[in-house]
């Protein structure tokens, strides 16, 4: 494991221990964007660095742009036969770097870059592969109109290219990670096996070369399917950590409410504890950040950003990357000519004034560097969210993952084809399609529930076998839905409301006890008794539909964690504090047998009232974090957090 100790009293500085965090951003110069390189200006990248050190940033991710860096031509000679990949002005030599297509120059430019940033005391995630950058393709131009992820020759000179540079630069200890590149999987759009043999060329052409560093995929918009092409498990087998890029705009279901709203702000908690349960491996929000300022303003902006550092270190996702240091917008050339979303992401804007996201990194990381420990230990979870085949995976992880929030639940997800995780709750959410689960997996699934775990399971248009009898009912039909669903709770007419589903299950309980109804009393929720643990079926996909609902989640919607509450006082988890407010979210963090972290983000855009409930375990607490508590009840301000310690009795 690779640990950096940096300057002074900070931490070292880790991408992949548990419970350590880092706070970085994106780079490119300030005054050339991608065409930094072709326009360098070491002085610039001084100025900058010295900038974004001030401010707290400790560990930035730079891009050498593939084509400058492997300059690389083709020349054809008679019925266009391919002669020679040589320099435009000359051959490649036999040895060093350059036999390979690597550009000397550009290797020592790269060089100054990394001496300045161990100057500043600033670490370096190198994105390798540059061929995609915010829009535009950039390749050498010997491969222009070549598959660039899938024809063997481009794929063999990107292993060159890649194995010359770090083997060059692998002697410099700003380096703390090598990126497989940027968002390479939208360079070309290829199957499973192409995906998986060009990750394996480039991570084994990375370790080649460095065994020492970790290695970062670089990609985001994965899948835990095991039809996707760009798939988690894969990406976790052949890189040690997986990255997400969670802007809302441009992931499905997270740009629908406002920028500070609930959703919006645990998007990125969300997506990177489904990548790095699903892989085994640490995941790290790699690039975040909001798409300009009509997408949002800088005062939300900024309670985006706070929102979410507090939330991904809160739930061990290891760190924090904004995109990008400067703002782009008096750049004329692609992309930044082309796309009007690429040009006002910077912490600070091109008069070189800061914006107030930047203030959020510098008081986060001020924060962190005050703690009484350096690493945070890793939350308890408490339930297991089991994703399946011929489903919306990550729309149904994303609602179940805010569900069991807001219920006081903390879920590890899996994928159904993964050896089952133990736990005492079982989530099993909107399945669909005639075979999301082996007949083995489900078999296993209720071996546990007949040990005493409790299953809960939602429908969309799934079927599961055997069925019937562990859930104590008979499906008398099934038809398709002409209108909502309504949902009323029989035991407190208060909890309704009305949603979607394609079908109708016309239900009779045998076993079976009905918790909530249709108005003609069709049981839309019911539980039963299967060993020493409970089955609970619930005949919508809840969490297939709030995903496609905007506002499904705000303080105004209908309640519909109650469920998952339902859940989680059956399984009787067991946790120091249950907060009530769905708002505010609690992680808990044992410092030691005798002490633990209490970490209670408010995830809204208005300030949240909690009031723990006492208990004999709990003794006094210490503030880290926060106002103090009046009267035993502690305000947490809009898209604000509370960090105390508790002492156990």
């Amino acid at each position: 494991m690779l640990l950096l100790q940096a300057a002074g009293a900070q931490s070292p500085i880790s991408l992949s221990e548990p419970g350590a965090f880092v706070v970085g951003c994106n780079y490119w110069a300030s005054h050339a964007g991608i065409n930094m390189w072709s326009d360098w200006r070491p002085e610039v990248v001084e100025a900058d660095f010295r900038q974004l050190a001030a401010a707290g940033v400790r560990v930035i991710r730079v891009f050498p742009i593939w084509p400058y860096f492997q300059p690389i031509y083709a020349y054809y000679g008679g019925q266009g036969a391919l002669k020679e990949i040589r320099f435009r002005d000359g051959p490649l030599p036999s040895e060093g770097p350059a036999h390979y297509g690597v550009s000397p120059d550009a290797l020592k430019e790269f060089r100054t870059l990394a001496d300045l940033a161990a100057k500043y005391d600033l670490k370096l995630v190198v994105g390798l592969v540059t061929g995609w950058m915010s829009g535009r393709l950039l390749v050498p131009p010997a491969l222009e109109g070549k598959k660039i992820l899938s024809d063997p020759f481009a794929v063999m000179w990107q292993v060159k290219y890649v194995r010359a540079f770090v083997q060059a630069l692998k002697d410099h200890p700003a380096i703390i990670a090598w990126d497989l590149g940027n968002e390479c999987d939208v360079m070309e759009e290829v199957d499973e096996g192409t995906a998986y043999t060009w990750t394996a060329s480039i991570a084994h052409a990375i370790r080649a070369a460095d065994a020492t560093r970790p290695v970062l995929s670089g990609m985001h918009g994965l899948s835990p399917s095991e039809s996707g092409s760009w798939r988690i498990e894969d990406q976790g087998e052949l890189t040690d950590i997986l990255t997400t890029h969670p802007y809302p705009m441009w992931t499905p279901y997270a740009g629908q409410d406002a920028k500070n709203a609930l959703r919006t702000c645990m998007h990125a908690v969300a997506e990177s504890r489904l990548y790095a349960d699903v892989s085994g491996k640490p995941c790290i929000a790699e690039e975040i950040g909001m798409m300009g300022p009509m997408e949002a303003g800088d005062t939300v902006t900024a309670a985006f950003a706070r929102t979410a550092l507090f939330g991904l270190w809160a739930n061990d996702c290891h760190g924090f990357m904004w995109w990008c240091a400067y703002d782009q917008n008096h750049l004329s050339f692609p992309p930044y000519e082309w796309q009007a979303v690429e040009r006002d992401l910077g912490l600070f804007r091109t008069d070189g004034s800061a914006k107030p996201v930047l203030e959020e990194l510098r008081k986060f990381s001020a924060f962190l560097n005050s703690l009484p420990f350096k690493k945070l230990p890793v939350r308890h979870t408490n339930a297991v969210c089991i994703l399946t085949g011929g489903q919306d995976q990550w729309a149904v992880a994303y609602s179940a993952y805010i569900l069991a929030k807001q219920a006081g639940v903390e879920l590890a997800f899996q994928y159904a084809t993964q050896p089952l995780k133990e736990s005492g709750l079982y989530i099993l959410p909107s399945i669909n399609g005639t075979s999301p689960i082996s007949r083995q997996q489900w078999l296993n699934l209720l071996e546990k529930v007949k040990g005493g775990a409790v299953l809960y399971i939602s429908c969309n248009e799934g079927f599961l076998s055997p069925f019937n009898e562990p859930a104590g009912i008979r499906i008398l039909s099934r038809q398709s839905r002409t209108g909502k669903v309504r949902f009323a709770d029989v035991r407190d007419s208060a909890f309704q409301f009305e949603t979607s589903a394609a079908g109708r299950f016309d239900i009779q309980p045998v076993s079976a006890k009905v918790l909530a109804a249709e108005p003609d009393n069709n049981p839309v929720l019911t539980v039963n008794q299967w060993g020493k643990g409970s089955v609970y079926f619930l005949t919508v996909p809840i969490e297939n539909n709030l995903s496609n609902t905007p506002g499904a989640f705000g303080e105004q919607s209908a309640p519909y964690w109650r469920i998952y509450r339902m859940l989680a006082d059956k399984a009787a988890i067991g946790r120091l504090v249950r907060e009530s407010n769905p708002m505010v979210s609690v992680t808990e963090h044992s410092l030691s047998e005798s002490a633990r972290v209490l970490i209670a983000i408010n995830y809204s855009s208005t300030d949240q009232v909690v009031q723990f409930p006492s208990s004999p375990e709990r003794g006094t607490g210490k503030l880290l974090y926060g106002s103090p508590p009046v009267k035993g009840k502690y305000t947490i301000r809009a898209n604000d957090a509370l960090v105390i310690t508790e002492q156990i009795k």
